[in-house]
């Protein structure tokens, strides 16, 4: 199956790739590499009221992972503006996971699967990748996570 039907076989829909909130590229195409800047929980250019906040205070471990699923959707959305198609991706090569985590809450990496579980539904074994997941004090917009992603493509 193609990355876009395993998208439809798990009732995912990408959502149209988000305009950049500054002056950065939302993505950079060098030789066989894509680079996906840090994408937010967005839905139509928005963040919805329950992705907003610290995870271990406002925002519950299962919230923040469907967040880090949509943010990473949005890193897809991304790879597929840059490619024309995700069938262009060989692997996924690493993600980075910030979340917006108060102190002492350490469930950071159950949080991020939200993000990896997809890349891996999604591209099946090449869709494994090496991952960082930090905790951070804020995120732009009082997001509670932001997902970016390097990828291999094929030429």
């Amino acid at each position: 199956m193609t990355a876009e039907q395993n998208l439809a076989r798990l009732g995912l829909a990408l959502p149209s790739a988000p305009a950049p909130a500054a002056n950065y590229a939302p993505f950079v195409l060098t030789g066989s590499l894509l680079v996906v800047s840090g994408q937010l929980p967005l839905l139509n250019g928005a963040l919805s009221a329950w992705h907003h906040g610290r995870l271990g205070a406002s925002v519950g471990p299962e919230t923040g992972k469907e967040a880090a699923q949509l943010a990473a959707l949005n890193a897809l959305a991304q790879a597929k503006a840059a490619l024309g198609s995700l069938d262009r991706v060989r692997r996924v090569v690493r993600l980075g996971g910030f979340v917006n985590a108060a102190p002492g809450f350490t469930a950071l990496p159950a949080v991020m699967n939200g993000a990896s579980d997809l890349m891996v539904a999604v591209f099946g074994e090449k869709g494994r990748h090496a991952r960082t997941t930090i905790g951070v004090a804020e995120l732009p917009l009082d997001a509670c996570i932001e997902v970016e992603a390097l990828f291999e493509i094929e030429l």
